[in-house]
């Protein structure tokens, strides 16, 4: 299964108007969404197409093509008009044969499920792009669709059987990638 991976969209017209498509460009059939949907939180700035009704919009005619879980800007009533999952805190997902977790990254992941070696956990929160593995565990962030940090560019990830891309969302190169 490919999978379009999309975190931290604040609430960006623009980024959720990109998801449709992204899921065209790269043929997936699911989306991760990694949380943080509609609003921007206290730290962030607001981004400059702020619509968070227009995202809802975007975004929950593909409801049955997302896997969702809570980001941290995330509120309750966001469930409310979202179709898609955005109160869970991780799901388990199949990648090949490796367990693959999904969270938003910003609760302890050490608490949320058992990372051994051969599994991957993919996070946002921090709108830093990652493709690393250590000790056997494979850690995959596609960083920020909306309000990148540390100078990367806006992106999305990629995930396949055996390979995960951070994708830039301006031009759809690959800004890394790990193969797995």
């Amino acid at each position: 299964m490919k999978y379009l991976v999309i975190s931290d969209i604040h609430g960006s017209k623009s980024s959720a108007d990109a998801v449709h498509g992204l899921l065209e460009v790269h043929g997936c059939s699911k989306i991760l969404c990694l949380g943080d949907v509609l609003y921007h939180g206290p730290r962030n700035d607001l981004p400059f197409d702020y619509a968070p009704k227009e995202v809802i919009s975007l975004l929950n005619p593909l409801a049955e093509l997302i896997i969702g879980v809570r980001g941290n800007c995330d509120a309750e009533v966001d469930q409310m008009v979202l179709k898609f999952d955005v109160h869970s805190d991780y799901h388990r997902i199949r990648c090949g044969k490796r367990p693959a977790y999904i969270t938003h990254g910003h609760l302890d992941q050490s608490r949320l499920f058992p990372l051994v070696p051969g599994s991957i956990l993919l996070s946002g929160h921090t709108h830093i792009p990652v493709c690393e593995e250590k000790d056997g565990i494979l850690f995959l962030n596609p960083g920020s669709m909306t309000l990148p940090k540390e100078n990367h560019p806006r992106s999305y990830g990629i995930l396949e059987d055996n390979s995960f891309s951070v994708m830039k969302l301006e031009d759809h190169e690959i800004h890394m990638r790990i193969t797995f």
